[in-house]
């Protein structure tokens, strides 16, 4: 129990045991600059991605993503999501319904469940260094760039023989 009435600055007192507990605060929005000295200072390996101005690649886990200043100056803006490295490229995830595979514009790989969690590491800690929102979806597992599923491939292109309905007979009272 707290026996002292003053309450000190960004903290209020809880109206069942009357103890001090700290107040929600709004985050403040980090600038593009204070983003990238943040990164630097969580390991990420952050360079000038070559040939475009003001595009960064961030890497860690041999994952990587290519990001640059968001549009409103704060902030960041996504150019490529998150993907591992193969070969130097940015391996985007690609979902076959069965198997999920990493594909470059040279290779593609089936995806592993090692693969699999360095891109959701990777994600996940990019994603709160940038002060950028963590979706649900997201949060509870890797979400793909692209979703293909060949069983539904060409399903409607050609109309399967049936027989008629009873209700389309022509006989039918």
């Amino acid at each position: 129990m707290c026996e002292s009435e003053c309450v000190p600055a960004g903290y209020s007192k809880c109206s069942v045991c009357r103890a001090f507990t700290a107040m929600p605060r709004k985050t403040k929005q980090l600038t593009f600059d204070e983003i990238l000295t943040n990164l630097r200072s969580s390991q990420f390996d952050v360079r000038e991605a070559p040939g475009v101005a003001g595009q960064y690649r961030v890497e860690k886990y041999g994952c990587a993503a290519v990001i640059a200043r968001a549009s409103d100056g704060n902030g960041v803006a996504f150019v490529a999501r998150p993907g591992f490295v193969l070969g130097g490229e940015i391996g985007h995830l690609l979902d076959r319904g069965f198997q999920k595979s990493l594909k470059t514009s040279r290779l593609e790989i089936a995806a592993t469940a090692d693969h699999l969690k360095a891109i959701h590491r990777f994600s996940e800690e990019l994603k709160e260094v940038a002060g950028s929102p963590s979706l649900y979806n997201e949060s509870i597992g890797t979400t793909s760039d692209d979703y293909f599923y060949d069983r539904l491939k060409g399903r409607d292109t050609k109309p399967i023989p049936r027989s008629p309905a009873p209700w389309d007979a022509n006989d039918a009272h």
